[in-house]
């Protein structure tokens, strides 16, 4: 999870954008046959950007990395490469090296060189006939070019033919033709170096920790490769290398959490032309963390072969549970929330010809593959039931209580609901509404206490601004199932007040507000209370986080005042710095110790105003980490949760004690 900075452009008071000067519109004999353009070459990328790798941010910048690598990977899938290689240089260079058959040389029938032609064009490639790779992520053959069109520099070697050959290039442009500059020898696969353009990206500074976990990922899923990642800025080193492929990645999954069954229910077939490779394993939380692969692509919308695991895991269990006597009849059977509550999966599929849903390739729709899953998964999780009777008997019991709970959940659910709708829809009493009615330009500050609550709703503009203070901590979603949840004082509120429900039946287009804002103390217990406020919208309001609807505002730690001039400072360096633009040494200093001890105008100049303030907008980059650490710093274990102190306590800068 990631909080991306935001500051918002100049606004009205009501929150909507200033008004600019009036463009003034072109006559329409202007449009004509000489306005339509034809980028030549990659032009259109580093045009349009966007299309092709998603972003200009840190995400985008990663995607370069992810194309590159991909194409290595590939080379490992299809069985030609068994080593790749990544190294993230000093001067902001990327290095990728495998070991694989390398990019083919020679002339092409459009009369360049076949390896000019791989990073020139785009739609180019060995994957759409078939012959060259009968497995691979990157099908639609712009992935190389694109990394070539958006780097102020690439220089690519292959080893193959008998020779290395090499060709460079400045934003997408050849500066070199392709050149024999050494044999062969023991040498084989392809190098790849670049320098993604600064004039493109907002930021060239990669983050180890990203590129290390999406190499981990890549090494779980293609069994028996060796993957190495090297830091030069400050000399770090990672290999990962699984021979146990999804059941290490699920292990790795579970590895904070208590397990149900002793070891992950795991199946791998052929079916055709496709392979099916599934881990599974429960754990005793009250989360479901299914991870989804279509060719080592990451399928986060899910798709057909996740249809057919869900059919066969529920089929699966309610038939044995019924034939063995461990679920009666008179209590019916188990529904797919039940049986997915606590589980843990991964789910891998490989086939030549994917259908994935446009470029970002987030979900698959070969039908075939549906039925395909549904068999394997079927037949493994009966085989491993009949072998491990007291672990099936531990997952149908884990499932019955999720059963109860969920009647419960239910229940509870629609009398809150009931409860608003029989007052009128009335709004908790703590809530100080807005008057606007358009989710889209209001905006909610959940905020601490009721004495930060009172300078807010003072401060605020009433117009688009709405504040719903919390009194005292938030129950702890990470522990507690949604029935209990349901019936917390802390929580009813706050739910009722944002109008969208919670969990199976929430509905992001009955949200209130398009901007919720965590506004919290700057101190250890208002880093609490925004942590367990982040734990319930990851846990049960998802969607607000991926529609880009969570922020966490950022108050001021320090006043800085000559009493003519104030400033503000948000940390110790920002202090230092303002200090400095003081021209006397005679300034007052004086350091908020929580929200309550500004009034109402300083809290609405450094903290509400849309013209002034600071917000961080909250995002889920790294799913499967997310899951990870929510787990570790909120759920029961406490293990993992000293060790993680112990290794991050040397990172504190500002400690408040």
């Amino acid at each position: 999870m990631t909080e991306t900075g935001e500051r918002p452009a100049a606004t009205e008071p009501n929150g909507r954008p200033t008004a600019g000067r009036k463009a003034k519109a072109a006559p329409a004999s202007d449009y004509g046959a000489a306005s339509i353009q034809v980028l030549e070459g990659l032009e259109a990328v580093r045009r349009r950007p966007g299309m092709y790798i998603g972003s200009t941010d840190i995400r985008g910048l990663h995607h370069l990395v992810w194309e590159v690598v991909d194409n290595s990977i590939d080379e490992a899938m299809a069985g030609h490469a068994t080593t790749v290689s990544v190294t993230l240089h000093a001067d902001g260079k990327v290095t990728v090296v495998d070991n694989g058959r390398g990019v083919p040389v020679g002339r092409h029938s459009t009369g360049k060189d076949a390896l000019e032609v791989v990073h020139t064009v785009l739609h180019a490639g060995g994957k759409f006939g078939g012959g060259g790779y009968k497995v691979s992520g990157g099908l639609h053959g712009v992935g190389v070019s694109v990394v070539n069109a958006l780097s102020s520099w690439l220089r690519v070697e292959t080893a193959r033919d008998g020779g290395v050959w090499v060709q460079e290039y400045q934003r997408g442009k050849p500066i070199t033709k392709v050149e024999k500059v050494a044999p062969q020898g023991h040498r084989r696969g392809t190098t790849t170096i670049f320098q993604a353009d600064a004039e493109i990206f907002d930021t060239i500074d990669y983050s180890f920790e990203t590129v290390s976990q999406r190499l981990r990922e890549s090494a779980y899923l293609t069994k028996g490769i060796w993957i190495t990642l090297r830091d030069e800025r400050n000399d770090r080193e990672r290999s990962f290398y699984f021979e146990g492929g999804l059941v290490s990645f699920v292990r790795h999954l579970n590895r904070n959490k208590e397990t149900i069954n002793s070891r992950p229910i795991y199946c791998e077939r052929r079916d055709g032309s496709t392979t099916i490779e599934v881990a599974l394993q429960y754990n005793d939380s009250y989360t479901e963390n299914v991870l989804a692969f279509a060719n080592n692509i990451n399928t986060v919308d899910g798709g057909t072969h996740i249809t057919g695991f869900r059919r066969a895991l529920t089929r699966s269990l309610n038939d044995w549970a019924k034939r063995t006597g461990v679920l009666k009849e008179s209590d019916g059977n188990l529904s797919g929330d039940d049986v997915r509550e606590g589980l843990t999966a991964v789910v891998s599929v490989k086939l030549t010809e994917p259908q994935f849903e446009g470029q970002t390739k987030a979900k698959l729709g070969n039908a075939e593959v549906a039925g395909q899953t549904e068999g394997a998964v079927a037949d493994a999780i009966s085989q491993y039931l009949e072998e491990n009777p007291g672990d099936g008997r531990k997952i149908i019991e884990k499932c019955l209580m999720s059963a109860r709970a969920r009647d419960a959940a239910r229940k509870a659910r629609d009398l809150v609901i009931r409860k608003g709708a029989l007052d009128g829809m009335s709004l908790p009493g703590k809530l100080a509404d807005c008057q606007e009615r358009d989710p889209a330009k209001s905006e909610i500050y959940i905020v601490e206490g009721d004495s930060a609550g009172g300078s807010a709703k003072q401060g605020r503009d009433r117009r688009f601004q709405a504040i719903l203070p919390m009194r005292g901590k938030l129950l702890n979603v990470e522990k507690a199932r949604l029935d209990k949840i349901l019936s917390s004082e802390n929580v009813k509120p706050l739910i009722i007040a944002l109008g969208g429900g919670i969990g199976d039946s929430f509905d992001i287009a009955k949200l209130r507000y398009h901007r919720i804002i965590i506004m919290t103390d700057a101190d250890v217990d208002g880093a609490h209370i925004r942590t367990l406020l982040l734990t319930f919208f990851y846990r049960h309001m998802p969607e607000v986080l991926s529609s880009g609807f969570l922020y966490i505002a950022q108050p001021p730690l320090y006043r800085l005042s000559t009493g003519k001039v104030t400033k503000y400072a948000q940390t110790e360096k920002d202090r230092e710095r303002v200090l400095k633009e003081f021209t006397t040494k005679n300034v007052s200093v004086q350091r908020f110790k929580g929200l309550g001890e500004m009034n109402a105008d300083q809290l609405w100049e450094t903290t509400m105003n849309p013209e002034s303030r600071t917000l961080l907008k909250v995002e889920v980059e790294d799913g499967s980490e997310a899951d990870s650490i929510f787990t570790m710093l909120m759920g029961e274990r406490v293990e993992p949760r000293k060790d993680f102190i112990k290794t991050e306590a040397r990172k504190v800068r500002n400690l408040d004690i």
